[in-house]
């Protein structure tokens, strides 16, 4: 009976009887709080797992969208590109046109000047020929000679007219 004296054995029994009260009479509320607890944990995690799924729907769209943009920007360089080939094969084809347009007008242009020059000099030369024509019959023919050939070509111009 001496350990009913003993100070910590009444402490150590108080405190076991305080337990047991406290379990009978909070075990319903502590397990109502534990069960609001594990529901607002599963409800956060039910919203945890539906924000992760649309994130990945979200992740997937946007990939779909850039595997389009980048398949759409390759094809936009592909236009370019071959558009780019067709502007310089039209550009080579029109010069090269414009080069033999431009050749074309020069030949002709040398014809033309040539040919200019060609009549330019018969020109001269018949303007020379008959210069020193009038030049050797005025030395050489007389008036009397003169008369003959004058009236000779009056009487030959009605056959000479056509």
């Amino acid at each position: 009976m001496e350990f009913l004296h003993n100070p910590y054995i009444w402490l150590i029994l108080s405190f076991i009887i305080f337990m047991v009260i406290l379990v009978r009479m909070g075990k319903a509320a502590f397990l109502s709080m534990l069960d609001s607890r594990i529901v607002k944990i599963r409800e956060e995690i039910a919203t945890a797992e539906n924000l992760r799924v649309e994130a990945q729907e979200l992740l997937a769209q946007y990939q779909r969208k850039h595997r389009d943009a980048v398949k759409e920007a390759g094809q936009i360089i592909t236009d370019a590109e071959k558009r780019a080939e067709e502007i310089t094969k039209a550009a080579d084809e029109e010069l090269k046109e414009i080069t033999k347009r431009r050749e074309k007008q020069l030949k002709e242009r040398l014809e033309r000047i040539e040919q200019s020059a060609i009549n330019e000099i018969r020109s001269y030369a018949a303007d020379l020929a008959i210069k020193a024509t009038a030049e050797i019959i005025a030395d050489h023919l007389d008036k009397a000679s003169n008369a003959k050939l004058v009236d000779k070509a009056i009487k030959d111009l009605p056959e000479n007219i056509h």
